[in-house]
């Protein structure tokens, strides 16, 4: 079956641009960068390129995805079928250097984001615009999906304190934007002036999850294997700040946590007086075979979303964490530093991109007034990225 949306790779390619053959281009991309017939945007643009395919950017988890999380760093090689230098964006550098830059006339970005802000993903390419707009260098950013929809948005805003590589700028945790979308917000509202170009896509609306695009979903990240889990994440994420298992080390991260002290049932109980909408909680108990716990029996639950729209991800894992702290003040904490290059801030903070809300989180302050709390910068928040959509 024919997919309802065709990617920014395809719209390129079918008309493709003078720069393409006649400028030096350099490609940030992994391997979920592909186009509907799951043929790899590198190897596409190298065919019609004529040889000026001079370099590979690969973000976080590594060019093949093979990375694991939390400063699994990669390293720069070379591209072993066409002999072109990869350099990592995640390793010994986390920005364009000039030396990197020297080798290219035009960056084009193909990468799938998830409609979360805690995903280094953005994070790289808000620097790769930066570095860009230095060096006066063109960028172009092949626009996809926001798998979790574009008309759904949720959480604080991150505050300006608490920036990082989690966190540039500050976006509420469910931001609902594509990746296009976000480069022209970054690069336009915060004055980075870079030489952007977005070729957005065809056929996609704000209502659309990834299940509605008929694409097939090549997963960006190694925990983030179905369209499903994208949906959690941007409650689950979370969890990467305390010392719960959000999964990983299982077949269905983030949708599944726990701990060896945890009882599922109780645990489901205490989590259900919250009311938590458009999902239903599962008693499981897990072995990680890494991370948190490893090779420890956790009791703990998986997430099962029963209405994606009336589901809201960030509220329901406060409730969780609400509800562990509840049952469990003296065995649940937060985890320590490092996270993603932050040696002396709270992992917890950067995450929440509040500090205050840790803290009202810690003292069961109520969640639906917490919530009422962050809706007037919300509300702000999408009327400001309104004139960036690109899908209306």
């Amino acid at each position: 079956m024919k997919p309802k949306v065709k990617l920014g790779i395809e719209s390129l390619l079918d008309s493709p641009p003078d720069w393409l053959k006649e400028k030096r281009t350099g490609l940030l991309v992994n391997q979920a960068s592909v186009d509907s017939g799951l043929r790899y945007t590198s190897h596409l643009i190298s065919l019609i390129s004529h040889q000026n395919l001079k370099a590979l950017f690969s973000p976080q988890h590594g060019m093949y995805g093979e990375k694991q999380d939390n400063m699994k760093e990669s390293s720069h090689f070379i591209h072993p079928h066409l002999r072109i230098p990869v350099f990592s964006l995640y390793g010994e550098a986390r920005v364009l250097t000039r030396e990197m830059l020297d080798e290219i006339d035009v960056l084009v970005v193909d990468l799938q984001d998830i409609g979360t802000r805690v995903y280094t993903f953005i994070s790289t390419m808000a620097f790769c615009l930066q570095s860009a707009s230095k060096y006066q260098k063109k960028v172009v950013v092949l626009d996809r999906p926001n798998p979790i929809g574009g008309d759904i948005l949720e959480g604080n805003l991150l505050k300006d304190g608490l920036r990082s590589f989690v966190g540039v700028y500050p976006l509420p945790m469910r931001h609902g934007l594509t990746i296009g979308e976000l480069a022209s917000f970054f690069n336009c509202y915060y004055k980075i002036g870079c030489d952007l170009e977005v070729i957005p896509m065809e056929g996609w609306s704000r209502k659309m999850f990834f299940t509605d695009t008929g694409l097939i979903w090549v997963s960006p990240s190694p925990n983030m294997p179905v369209p499903d889990t994208a949906i959690v994440y941007p409650g689950q994420v979370i969890l990467e700040g305390t010392n719960i298992s959000e999964g990983r080390g299982t077949t269905r991260p983030f949708e599944s946590f726990g701990a060896p002290f945890i009882d599922p049932l109780l645990l489901k109980k205490e989590i259900e007086m919250k009311k938590p909408k458009g999902v239903f909680f599962r008693e499981i108990f897990f072995q990680p075979t890494f991370n948190k716990w490893q090779g420890e029996v956790c009791g703990g639950l998986q997430i099962h979303i029963t209405d994606r729209r009336n589901y809201k991800p960030y509220f329901t894992t406060l409730a969780i964490v609400q509800s562990i702290i509840s049952l469990y003040p003296e065995e649940f904490s937060w985890s320590d530093p490092p996270y993603e290059y932050e040696y002396e801030r709270m992992p917890i903070d950067l995450i929440l991109g509040d500090d205050d809300l840790r803290r009202d989180i810690k003292q069961l302050k109520d969640l639906y007034s917490i919530e009422e709390s962050w809706q007037e910068e919300l509300a702000d928040f999408k009327e400001r990225s309104k004139s960036f959509y690109l899908y209306r």
